[in-house]
């Protein structure tokens, strides 16, 4: 059986943590940042844990991970 290949444009935007749950960045982060509150902004820096229903699908696409 040949070597099953990672997704390259999953791999990075997931990692994974010590648990082995998946880690994502949050979203709206990239632009039209001036009217959003620094509040928001600084919420969105974080990374989030991925839900259990994605992490099942992602983890199909990260098979060594």
């Amino acid at each position: 059986m040949p070597k099953m290949k990672t997704h390259r444009g999953a791999a990075k935007r997931f990692r994974a943590t010590g648990s082995g749950k998946l880690k994502r960045s949050k979203a709206y982060k990239r632009h039209i940042l001036t009217k959003k509150s620094s509040n928001t902004k600084r919420k969105l820096r974080k990374s989030a844990i991925m839900s259990k229903g994605d992490q099942s699908r992602i983890a199909r696409l990260l098979p060594y991970i």
